[in-house]
């Protein structure tokens, strides 16, 4: 299934690029990537599945080639939300599935409790649909405060753009994302930097901070009320060697497992879960590991009544 265009959706800060596949006619799905990735992060697998749909990929504000957000904007779980609904609209779409990865899980995640009804299939690519904080309410307003000191930090020293040379940014970035192989960090690269004379600069707004900064941690109380909102039908693809199981403690992992029990308990039939070999970009790396899953989840007709 070949790429069938770039899009540029118009916003009040500029735009949202997005890349689609397949016919325009096909149901539709919005594909949602992590943070500080792009668009590109689908297209090793989007090819894999069912060609009767409509694949959109947009990049998150900040990200690839969309438009930064204007001075004194923070790049918050809210406003990526708001960009979420505004390039559906923009789509003309009443009803979709998402299919998120990482932080788009997040924000899915949250998209679908604001917006049930809008969301049929859920898709969560080695993610969790909301984030919860070991230490809950005591690191609530540190975060609070490091996001906007951070943000006034980086306006106030705007330095020019780093130019790198190709290899040598591919060697950091893969130094900094060392789940990707050397294919998939040249992918990413390639809608996340701009070819200048003397190399590659990055795209990405720097003012995009820590995703602690960007998303607020849900108590259990709020983490169950918004897991009794969703109608959608729901999918975790857990990889075996992702973000759970690499380099975390077990404060993150008795997290993961609590927010797991609660989506069974809560959803019951309306929530699936598999787990694959792979680590945290098996989407990338490895999409066969994920494609027949995911590809099965579409196509099946079973939708929860309400």
């Amino acid at each position: 299934m070949g790429l069938l265009s770039e899009l540029k959706l118009a916003v009040p800060w500029g735009h949202i690029a997005a890349k689609a596949w397949g016919s325009q006619q096909g149901s539709p799905v919005l594909c949602l990537h992590g943070w500080l990735d792009n668009a590109n992060s689908f297209d090793r697998l989007i090819p894999l599945l069912p060609k009767d749909f409509h694949y959109v990929a947009m990049d998150f504000g900040g990200h690839g080639l969309s438009s930064h957000y204007y001075l004194g904007v923070p790049y918050c779980q809210e406003n990526f939300v708001n960009e979420i609904r505004r390039v559906v609209a923009a789509l003309k779409w009443k009803r979709f599935s998402l299919l998120s990865h990482s932080f788009g899980g997040i924000i899915g995640g949250m998209f679908s409790c604001i917006f049930p009804e809008m969301v049929d299939k859920l898709i969560l690519l080695d993610t969790l649909p909301f984030t919860m904080d070991p230490k809950g309410m005591e690191n609530m307003l540190t975060n609070r405060r490091g996001a906007i000191e951070h943000m006034l930090q980086a306006e106030a020293f705007q330095k020019p753009r780093q130019v790198v040379k190709p290899e040598e940014m591919l060697q950091r970035f893969l130094k900094n994302n060392n789940h990707l192989n050397e294919e998939c960090g040249r992918l990413l690269l390639q809608r996340g930097t701009t070819q200048v004379a003397t190399g590659l600069m990055m795209n990405r707004d720097r003012r995009v901070g820590l995703v602690e900064y960007s998303v607020p941690f849900l108590t259990r109380e709020l983490l169950v009320h918004s897991i009794k909102q969703l109608q959608a039908q729901v999918l975790l693809i857990k990889a075996s060697q992702g973000y759970f199981n690499v380099e975390r403690d077990v404060s993150d992992k008795s997290v993961m497992l609590l927010v797991l029990d609660t989506l069974r308990s809560v959803l019951k039939e309306q929530f699936q879960y598999m787990e694959v070999p792979g680590n945290h970009y098996v989407h990338l790396n490895q999409p066969q590991n994920v494609a027949d899953i995911i590809s099965a989840f579409l196509q099946s007709k079973e939708r929860i009544p309400h």
